[in-house]
């Protein structure tokens, strides 16, 4: 293959891995926007959407199988296609938790625990994958240390939020919401609301993965991989 024409691929590459990226956070943002306004229409076009993800991700994670093999790269490229092709994987992942979202979206009844900001804690999620993803584009080491450091962060809001429900669960405390709500009933939407919570966390932890991978596809540092 041509030199121009490699080069041609690798950089049809970034536009590919980027576009899927907008994508997933697009479905994150959906998914948190049902959660909040309680979309069932919404939340099953995220659902649905997902088989997009998956397309994409087949055809991109094809693309890095095949520059590997025919194109044998060396240093730099080698980096660059081995980091896509696990950022990737990252990326389905996190369009799989939007679906999750989602479907907590679909599946609850009623509010319980109000004073958990569901949306604070996506948003702050959602914030580290779109930075990651601007230091992969961007290669920008700086952006790649901030979203790991800011992942304390977010293991401290979810943490919180997790602890205050059980704590209250185990006080006998009365459940927030609907005073009328049966015991059973309630705890079904305590335990997606945990569930919730435990996958915006998830989130978190792939934005991470993105930003060691891109320090490595950068720097050939693996500092933030271990």
């Amino acid at each position: 293959m041509a030199r121009n024409t490699y080069q041609s691929r690798l950089n049809q590459l970034e536009e590919d891995v980027l576009y899927l990226s907008e994508l997933v956070s697009e479905r994150v943002r959906h998914a948190l926007d049902a959660l909040e306004d309680k979309d069932e229409r919404k939340a099953q076009e995220v659902i649905e959407g997902d088989h997009e993800i998956n397309r994409i991700y087949l055809d991109l994670e094809q693309d890095c199988i095949d520059l590997l093999a025919l194109q044998q790269p060396v240093a730099g490229d080698l980096r660059f296609i081995a980091a896509s092709f696990k950022i990737i994987t990252d990326l389905e992942r996190i369009g799989d938790l939007a679906t999750n979202l989602a479907q907590y979206a679909i599946d609850a009844e009623n509010d319980v625990y109000t004073e958990v900001d569901i949306r604070r804690i996506g948003d702050a999620a959602l914030d580290m994958v779109d930075q990651a993803m601007d230091a992969y584009e961007t290669e920008d080491t700086d952006l790649c240390q901030s979203v790991a450091e800011r992942d304390d962060s977010l293991d401290t809001m979810c943490d919180n939020a997790s602890q205050s429900i059980v704590r209250d669960l185990m006080n006998g405390d009365d459940f927030e919401g609907d005073g009328d709500l049966e015991p059973e009933t309630a705890l079904v939407d305590v335990r997606r609301l945990l569930l919730t919570v435990r996958d915006l966390e998830r989130i978190g932890d792939h934005a991470v993965n993105v930003a060691a991978r891109t320090l490595y596809m950068i720097d050939n540092d693996d500092s933030l991989l271990f």
